[in-house]
């Protein structure tokens, strides 16, 4: 990760146009996610079921593009399986099994605007493990989000979301921020997509692991399931979370960071906070309170200005230079 202080001026090419749209493309399918799984949860699908599918699938997707990614160096992916099993196990089948599961406590927008704290809990994490000391900008924004954060929990009604979508949620927050982590670390020589394709089976496998010895329920039913009062078959919404909003939602993500460079690339995915949202009230009829609507807002302020804190390395300023 870069050091966080205050930005350096960077002018972004006209390509960067074609990158942004990318970019919010990715986001906007990430975000569909929870609306797409909640109505599964409510109708006895568990957790683990839906993200396992989810996750199953997008891997069948993108496996075959991270192997030519790769181009037979093998030995550069044993040498970072340590990294891609972690990516695997919290940052892909952690994360996402933690915001199903807070979703089945929490409407869509709460879980999502707890668990996009994670760009904050970075900035902590690179503070207190490595002693990169944040800029008064990175400062301020984490302030801002943090309180953005207590009037998403509802603390004016005492707290009255469920504590344990909150705690699912948090958790979801820890698998969020360990992606920012390992994604920003560019030094292993690994393609992006082979990460994400690695990480794509190896959350597939744990998980199917888990539900094999019965410690993670794998429940599925095959009932009918509701969505802006149509219903469709329990099949659909599942092709959807694995080729849509995983396999797509990858594969345009790092297609974005090509273009745009991890940072902007980063900071125009926070939109998947209002896309999920915007996807609850479309889909779920869900929207959230006056003060958490403000809590929101200032959450996506808060983070916006911990990464207008960031300040951009050479590599991803090199990303931003028109190609020849």
């Amino acid at each position: 990760m870069a050091t966080m202080t205050h930005d350096e001026a960077v002018v972004v090419p006209p390509r960067s146009a074609t990158g942004i749209a990318v970019a919010l493309f990715s986001a906007v399918s990430f975000a569909l996610s929870g609306a797409l799984a909640s109505p599964l949860l409510d109708a006895g699908w568990s957790a683990g079921a839906v993200v396992l599918v989810r996750i199953g699938l997008g891997a069948l997707v993108v496996l075959p593009f991270g192997v030519v990614a790769l181009r037979g160096r093998w030995s550069l992916l044993r040498r970072n399986l340590p990294l891609v099993l972690t990516y695997g196990l919290l940052a892909v089948a952690g994360a996402q099994f933690c915001y199903f599961s807070a979703v089945e406590y929490l409407e869509v927008g709460p879980a999502l605007l707890i668990e996009y704290t994670a760009p904050a809990a970075v900035v902590v994490w690179l503070w207190l493990r490595h002693g990169q000391r944040p800029g008064r900008l990175t400062l301020l924004g984490a302030a801002v989000a943090a309180l953005g954060l207590l009037l998403v929990l509802d603390v004016l009604a005492g707290f009255g979301l469920h504590a344990g979508g909150v705690a699912w949620a948090l958790a979801a927050m820890v698998g969020a921020a360990t992606y920012f982590v390992i994604s920003a670390d560019d030094t292993t020589g690994l393609p992006p997509i082979t990460l994400a394709a690695g990480g794509l089976v190896v959350g597939g496998v744990a998980l199917g692991l888990l539900g094999l010895v019965g410690v993670l329920p794998m429940a599925a039913e095959t009932s009918t399931v509701t969505y802006a009062d149509t219903e469709v078959e329990w099949w659909v919404p599942l092709v959807l979370l694995g080729l849509v909003t995983a396999a797509l939602a990858y594969v345009a993500g790092i297609a974005a960071a090509r273009l745009l460079g991890s940072r902007l690339a980063s900071f125009v995915a926070l939109s998947e906070v209002v896309a999920g949202v915007l996807w609850a009230w479309a889909l779920l009829g869900e929207l959230p309170g006056v003060w958490q609507l403000v809590g929101g807002l200032l959450v996506l302020l808060g983070v916006i200005g911990v990464k207008l804190g960031e300040r951009s390395t050479p590599r991803e300023i090199d990303a931003l230079t028109p190609l020849a």
